[in-house]
């Protein structure tokens, strides 16, 4: 069939890219699903960072590709040997499809699955496969999902089934922002009632972490960031101090809220800084937890004494270390149960050629979820 989709043919171009243009939306063949694959009409996407570190280079994919991974659809046709699908059903996507049988998804880590891992590192689906052509030439899936699309072509693997009638622009949030953020808090730190909890970056992310946290019965929870508008955010949302990033006092400010550092300190930023600054902010005994993905070639240092005198501990939370499965729906649970507000996250709604203005807002740091809607 025929569709539109926003493409990407070259990383690296210059912001504003409201001028450069770097996504380009295009008229796309895409092709039938195969074994184990779904075709789905997409109701709704985020915009994330994860889709602005492939626009700016920092995470280099193979070009071209149609871009997005946080999304909700409604299933169009599935493929041969396709099962526990049906046309009508809602879905929402992981962005990391689990295999079900290597090491790390047979010790219930999907998040971690290796054939998923290279898949999406090489831009097909899990069997390898690419379903996109334009002219007769392959483009690149983005993390399996590439969302930015009307209709797109999905492993099974890599999709959720979801009660129909939440409204897609909400499901779309649990498929990245909720699924990672909250899942770093619940699944990676096991942060318990009463522990302090300090959250570095209220960008969609940290601001599902803090949901989360407030949900899990942190306290005190602190918010940092470079943002006043998105410290008042995190205020309303249930944040009991906030601290202004980018001063020399930040990580002092973290401790005296905490009276002396963070039980659990989570980095969502994506930087090396930001991320040593967690670390300094936590206290002995404690966990920093980082979630963000800086620039590969960025390093990280500790004094190494600090982790066997202090018994620290350092963890990275992939997908929020989340078994989609089980987690997506447990999440939209609390959500309608009031105690995942995740709507307020959402601070613009998008037109499919409206997305190159939106990651420049999302690089100026001015939105927290913007939602692509495709109705």
């Amino acid at each position: 069939m025929k569709t539109a989709g926003a493409v990407l043919r070259e990383m690296g171009r210059p912001a504003p890219y409201a001028a450069s243009r770097p996504l380009t939306i295009e008229t796309l063949e895409l092709d039938d699903p195969g074994p184990e694959e779904l075709c789905v009409r997409v109701l709704a996407a985020g915009l994330c960072h994860s889709d602005l570190s492939v626009i700016d280079g920092s995470r280099p994919r193979p070009m071209p590709m149609v871009l997005g991974h946080e999304a909700a659809g409604e299933v169009l046709a599935v493929g041969p040997r396709t099962q526990g699908f049906a046309p009508g059903d809602r879905v929402v996507f992981s962005f990391v499809p689990s295999c079900g049988r290597c090491l790390p998804c047979a010790g219930g880590r999907p998040a971690l699955c290796e054939p998923g891992a290279r898949a999406n590192t090489a831009g097909t689906l899990l069997s390898g496969a690419r379903r996109w052509r334009r002219e007769g030439a392959a483009l690149n899936h983005h993390l399996g999902v590439s969302a930015f699309a009307e209709t797109t072509v999905v492993s099974a693997r890599s999709a959720v089934k979801i009660d129909g009638e939440l409204d897609p622009e909400i499901a779309a949030l649990f498929g990245c922002a909720v699924l990672t953020g909250v899942g770093a808090v619940i699944n990676t730190a096991r942060v318990a009632a009463g522990e302090s909890l300090a959250i570095f970056g209220m960008g969609g992310v940290g601001l599902a972490a803090l949901l989360g946290a407030c949900a899990a019965g942190a306290h005190p929870l602190v918010a940092v960031d470079v943002q006043p508008a998105k410290l008042e955010l995190a205020r309303a949302l249930g944040a009991t101090h906030a601290v202004l990033a980018g001063t020399d006092d930040c990580v002092e400010a973290v401790k005296t809220a905490t009276g002396g550092g963070a039980q659990v300190a989570l980095e969502t930023v994506g930087s090396e800084l930001a991320l040593a600054q967690a670390y300094a902010a936590t206290r002995r005994g404690g966990t920093t937890v980082s979630v963000g993905l800086p620039h590969p070639e960025k390093r990280f240092s500790v004094p190494a004494v600090s982790l066997v005198a202090e018994e620290r501990t350092v963890k990275g939370s992939y997908l929020g270390s989340a078994v989609p499965a089980r987690d997506i729906p447990r999440y939209i649970a609390l959500y309608r149960a009031g105690r995942l507000p995740v709507d307020r996250l959402i601070s613009h709604r998008l037109r499919l050629d409206e997305l190159n203005a939106g990651f420049d807002r999302l690089a100026r740091g001015e939105a927290v979820r913007q939602i692509l809607r495709f109705d």
